[in-house]
């Protein structure tokens, strides 16, 4: 039998004394409204309103009483007088009703006249009060003693992401940061939408996990009885597209990796990946930067943002030093030609954690890692990654082992990655057997073949350039925010059991 807290079990009664007197505290109809809080504040031009909201505090003085009613747009206080709402003789809907069986939490509707009180706060005067959703479980109130101690102010970090709703009723600044998210994808994909890109959807679904190095989430399709992976990036699909005769495509994409969680990782994430036909890595590295400072610049009103104590400039153009390059500048070594084995005696000399089952390139990228990272605070595009690391992208023009590849690193993450796209099949597919190799020795990030993506390849795709966004990390900074945890509405936590 389920347990209720005293609170949860008196508004389960006053929920009965409410059906009893023939009211439904659940109504189905529409609820027509004609303002909101802000609007009425900011000079609404009717008299009388009708407004819908949650009741957030209330004061209760005899035949008089004062609620504060949240809507969509804010707060707005709520005079409420017996007489004013009971005309006639009953007054249970006063007596009874408000003062006995409404609580803070519960939904209602108001219809009243607009007025400003004697301390000069614009407020609606009840006429009638209707029911639209009675609440059972007690919102945290936040009180503070005589010491001055705050209690009930729902500010635990993990409350607030397990319970995302409750946070985002109580806590005052929860929406700006969500809504500011929604600015920033709303931004980025108008401005792709001018360029004349087509927003596509490709599937999630997928018969083979590829387009990045990653460890992916596998189910079974019963039907037909197949396994297949959640996608760990929508690469292969869309310059699928690219060659089916589209100049460019995005998406806005949730990915999914079966690896570890920390501040700026989370298994389900956001990433906007864009492909453009004839266009290479230098062309990507204008043209993104440039989206950058015009989002940053509409979003946050400037282009110069602060960071923690850390002040971060979007504005081009942005710093450019090759991958090798800022492994020596950081150490002083060149590591660029060594061997796999002289590779793994270099990390163990640096203290650097590693695993059998790396090869060449993941042992590239943990010296980049251990060395390099966190160092780059404002935009800086490392370029020029070596042929391990880059098994989708095209080999350098000029550079031996090397690629036509940038990440964008901003605050010592990275933001972005992008390729000049290897569209030649044939190497294509000599690197998705390197990639093979990777996985018999027991790497279970490495890329498997992908036939069907090579065959496509094989009827042509023109040069092409590509980019993958972490929009969760670009909002991360944008909203000045530690934790990716912020700003998903709802992340992925360890049971509570657990």
């Amino acid at each position: 039998m389920e347990k209720y807290t005293e609170q949860e079990q008196t508004r389960r009664e006053s929920l009965k004394k409410i059906q009893d007197l023939g009211i439904n505290p659940y109504p189905a109809e529409e609820y027509k409204t004609n303002a909101t809080s802000q609007e009425i504040k900011e000079g609404f031009k009717k008299k009388s309103v009708c407004l819908a909201g949650r009741i957030m505090s209330r004061r209760i003085m005899g035949k008089a009483s004062f609620i504060e009613l949240k809507d969509f747009k804010g707060k707005i206080q709520v005079y409420i007088n017996r007489d004013e709402i009971c005309p006639k003789e009953d007054k249970t809907m006063y007596n009874d009703v408000f003062k006995k069986y409404l609580d803070i939490g519960d939904i209602i509707g108001v219809e009243g006249d607009i007025f400003t009180t004697k301390v000069g706060e614009i407020s609606v005067r009840a006429k009638k009060i209707k029911i639209l959703s009675k609440s059972i479980k007690p919102l945290p109130v936040v009180k503070t003693d005589t010491e001055g101690k705050i209690y009930d102010d729902f500010k635990n970090t993990e409350l607030r992401y397990r319970q995302r709703s409750i946070d985002l009723i109580v806590n005052e600044n929860s929406w700006d940061v969500f809504e500011k998210r929604t600015e920033i994808y709303n931004h980025i994909r108008t401005l792709l939408n001018k360029e004349g890109y087509m927003e596509v959807e490709t599937p999630i679904l997928q018969s083979v996990a590829g387009g990045a190095a990653a460890k992916p989430f596998i189910t079974h399709h019963n039907s037909l009885d197949i396994p297949l992976y959640l996608r760990i990036a929508n690469e292969l699909y869309l310059k699928r597209l690219i060659v089916g005769g589209k100049e460019g495509v995005y998406e806005f994409a949730k990915d999914f990796r079966n690896e570890g969680m920390d501040k700026t990782h989370n298994p389900e994430f956001t990433m906007l990946e864009l492909y453009v036909a004839y266009k290479d890595y230098h062309w990507m590295m204008k043209f993104i930067e440039n989206v950058f400072e015009k989002t940053v610049k509409s979003v946050c009103g400037k282009t110069v943002i602060k960071y923690g104590n850390t002040e971060i400039n979007f504005k081009g153009p942005y710093k450019k030093i090759s991958f090798f390059e800022s492994i020596k500048k950081e150490t002083g070594d060149d590591i660029s030609k060594m061997t796999e084995q002289e590779l793994f005696k270099y990390c163990k000399s640096k203290k650097i954690e590693t695993k059998k089952s790396m090869g060449r390139g993941k042992l590239f990228d943990a010296v980049f890692g251990f060395f390099c990272e966190k160092k780059l605070i404002q935009p800086t595009y490392i370029t020029n990654y070596p042929i391990e690391m880059s098994p989708l992208t095209k080999k350098h023009r000029t550079e031996e082992g090397l690629t036509e590849r940038f990440e964008l690193f901003i605050n010592g993450k990275e933001i972005a990655n992008a390729y000049s796209e290897q569209n030649n099949p044939i190497e294509q597919r000599e690197s998705f057997k390197e990639q093979m190799k990777l996985a018999n020795k027991g790497d279970d990030e490495a890329m498997l073949i992908d036939n069907d993506f090579l065959k496509a390849l094989e009827y042509g795709m023109p040069p092409t350039s590509g980019i993958g966004i972490g929009m969760d990390r670009l909002t991360m900074i944008l909203t000045n925010k530690k934790s990716i945890q912020d700003v998903l509405f709802f992340p992925q936590m360890k049971p509570e059991n657990k």
